[in-house]
């Protein structure tokens, strides 16, 4: 143990105010032999952050939204030293780690990188934990049984294909005709995996990930995301206060799920931009609660086409012998959900308080060019949300 550090952890890293921190950061900067000893002890704090239940995305985000920029990049580097020496990463790290940004930090002095670091690790020492998503790195438990993909790579390819020329389009008929083949295609690959797992010897059990649920106007991308989930036979835990929801399901719904997730708040934010500037034109000002008023009326309106959108593909694509599977899977996702998150609440979401950015909002869901092709049932967020002034929507 390095004695200069542990003196100037126990200045800045369990107290409060920038007192301590620049305590500590004073005695890093005037001894550059601990600088080594600094890393390692970094890596210690990802580590620990993985031991309770953090992922490398998780705590990009939370760095991002509650330091600075050179936090991330401090971060980022302690990340890539510390998975070096894993054998094997869990699934779904791999992504996560190629988005790690590996820019270096630079200080303009030594007492500045110092209190950065410092910074950064009263963050990471005061993450709590949080329910895991799958295994901690290199462990291989028994009981974590890994994700099945049946798909062909090319299938998800040209969905994400469709959905990015979708989005990109000026022209709203390419847009639809895009999106309706991307609906058909997605609807393919939710049916075809759940027969294909009903036939096999080691059939597929649920299983999660975190999708980021980022400021500004979260409550309402909260709202959306739970209405694709749930259309995808999945079912959305929010966590506000570390921005992230967690989605449980089967690995072919959890993957269409952020798709679509993706793709429709794409569209409803470029669907708010455009009908924002009309406001202005108009000589509007409200821009904060006319934004905040069309994404919630967008979510609310999207849970209604998702929800009917997927009864009727069930209806046309799942055969009698598959209803049975499909309600066992429904079953066996909300099981593992409330292993997970035994103590949920359920809280009334109110803050629409613009009639117009609900009209345009309503109207930017029915213009959205996606509908999801889950199974039967689907979250009705509408009767959640009324629009402001008017009664029902």
């Amino acid at each position: 143990m390095h004695k200069v550090i542990d003196q100037a952890f126990a200045a800045a890293l369990y107290s409060e105010g920038v007192e301590g921190l620049d305590t500590g950061a004073s005695l890093l900067a005037a001894d550059p032999t601990a600088d080594e000893a600094l890393g390692r002890r970094g890596e210690e704090f990802v580590r620990l952050a993985w031991a309770r239940g953090w992922e490398p995305a998780d705590l990009v985000r939370i760095v991002r939204r509650d330091l600075e920029p050179g936090h991330g990049q401090l971060l980022a580097a302690l990340i890539i030293s510390e998975v070096r020496g894993y054998d094997r990463l869990p699934p779904r790290w791999q992504p996560q780690l190629d988005s790690v940004d590996p820019a270096p930090y630079r200080a303009s002095d030594r007492f500045s990188r110092s209190t950065a670091l410092l910074e950064l690790y009263r963050l990471l020492l005061r993450l709590p934990s949080i329910e895991p998503v799958g295994p901690a790195p290199g462990a291989t438990p028994l009981h974590v049984q890994q994700p099945h993909h049946h798909a062909e790579p090319r299938m998800l390819g040209r969905i994400r294909a469709l959905l990015a020329k979708a989005e990109a389009t000026g022209f709203p008929e390419e847009a639809e005709a895009l999106s309706a083949k991307a609906q058909e295609l997605m609807a393919r690959h939710s049916i075809d995996e759940a027969r294909l797992s009903a036939h096999a010897h080691d059939p597929d059990a649920p299983t999660a990930c975190r999708i980021g649920v980022d400021a500004p106007y979260e409550t309402a991308k909260a709202i959306l995301l739970d209405a694709v989930a749930t259309a995808n036979r999945c079912r959305a835990v929010w966590n506000g206060a570390c921005s992230f929801s967690t989605v449980v399901g089967f690995e072919p719904d959890l993957e269409v799920t952020e798709l679509l997730y993706t793709s429709l708040l794409v569209q409803g934010t470029a669907a708010m931009t455009r009908a924002e500037a009309g406001q202005r034109a108009g000589g509007r000002k409200r821009t904060k609660t006319f934004r905040q008023s069309f994404l919630m009326a967008y979510a609310s309106r999207l849970g209604q086409r998702l929800t009917e959108t997927t009864e009727q593909v069930t209806a046309a694509e799942a055969d009698g012998s598959l209803l049975p599977v499909l309600a066992a899977r429904d079953v066996a996702v909300e099981a593992n959900a409330d292993r997970m998150f035994p103590r949920t609440t359920t809280t009334r979401v109110r803050g629409a308080t613009d009639y117009e950015g609900w009209e345009h909002g309503t109207a930017a869901a029915d213009a959205a060019h996606v509908q999801q092709p889950g199974g039967p049932g689907g979250p009705d967020v509408r009767g959640k949300l009324l629009p402001p002034g008017r009664g029902t929507p």
